[in-house]
């Protein structure tokens, strides 16, 4: 189908439950599987985008704005809007598969991994665009 939409590429959820949430294509699959029968790819984004910080906080309120909620899904290839940014997914690839979607012990185990993740990643000052809150 779409040659663009590939591992690494990030894109925005226009449909559903996180339509208007970023998230970052860790794996696809063309054909689709018993359990989605339609192609799709397996994404990991941002559920609550972390809050602006400024001088005036205490350590507390920092250390709790610059936190990141995640979530793992299989989502349609319909419903995702690639863009042009690419991010970085080998921290979480081996963890974020289609069996640990299924499995909701292993989903959250997953969740936490890519939170860790993305909030190093925001820590460090790279990818400003994805830790950023949608307009429109």
């Amino acid at each position: 189908m779409a040659k663009f939409i590939k591992s690494g590429k990030v894109a925005v959820v226009v449909r559903g439950r996180f339509a208007g949430k970023k998230v970052v294509i860790v794996s696809v699959n063309e054909e689709g599987s018993k359990t989605h029968p339609f192609p799709h790819a397996i994404v990991a984004g941002i559920e609550k985008y972390p809050a602006k910080v400024n001088s005036d906080m205490d350590s507390k309120t920092i250390a709790k704005n610059l936190k990141v909620k995640t979530f793992v899904k299989a989502i349609n290839y319909n419903h995702i809007m690639p863009t042009r940014y690419t991010f970085d997914v080998e921290a979480f690839k081996s963890v974020v598969t289609p069996e640990t979607i299924a499995e909701p012990s292993q989903r959250e185990e997953a969740k936490n991994v890519v939170k860790e993740a993305f909030e190093e990643r925001h820590q460090a000052g790279k990818n400003k665009w994805f830790f950023s809150k949608l307009d429109f």
